[in-house]
């Protein structure tokens, strides 16, 4: 089932082709959107709303603000060394390894195709270009774009 039982709905959300999502665990406030083909993980919260474009990876540990927007194809990460197995070679379980949160303020907006790193702060009303690779923490009103993001000369509007 794409969406599982584990799942807190607010009221009013809006999930566009419930077959073609992957929800589980996670929770999703008052009034938000989830487009197609988005997968959100166990351990995440969505807030009230927002806009989350199809084609959008929320893994485990992301934390989103009221009002954030996220593109179409925004991945966020939540381990810096990703392994399959083990220094012995054997398959990982949850046991090997921490999540890293991160969190994504309220009225942030996070541009098509951006990467998230795990255990930053995107600041509120912060804006993120489309295709940018965020690897530090985002000032609020800040915007940034490139890879590695950068802050851009431009501010935000609030």
């Amino acid at each position: 089932m794409p969406i599982s039982d584990s799942v807190t709905l607010g009221e009013g959300v809006l999930i566009f082709h419930p077959s073609l999502v992957n929800l589980y665990g996670c929770s999703i406030g008052d009034g938000s959107k989830i487009g197609s083909f988005v997968e959100i993980q166990k351990n995440a919260s969505v807030g009230k709303n927002c806009k989350i474009s199809s084609h959008t990876f929320v893994c485990e540990g992301v934390d989103i603000g009221d009002g954030v927007f996220v593109g179409h194809g925004v991945v966020f990460i939540n381990d810096k060394f990703p392994r399959a197995v083990t220094e012995s070679g054997e398959l990982q379980t949850e046991a090997d390894w921490a999540v890293i949160r991160t969190t994504v303020e309220d009225g942030a907006s996070i541009g098509s195709g951006a990467v998230i790193m795990c255990g930053i702060t995107i600041g509120k009303n912060a804006l993120i270009a489309a295709g940018a690779v965020v690897t530090k923490d985002v000032p609020a009103g800040a915007v940034v774009v490139g890879t590695p993001a950068r802050l851009h000369a431009m501010e935000a509007r609030s």
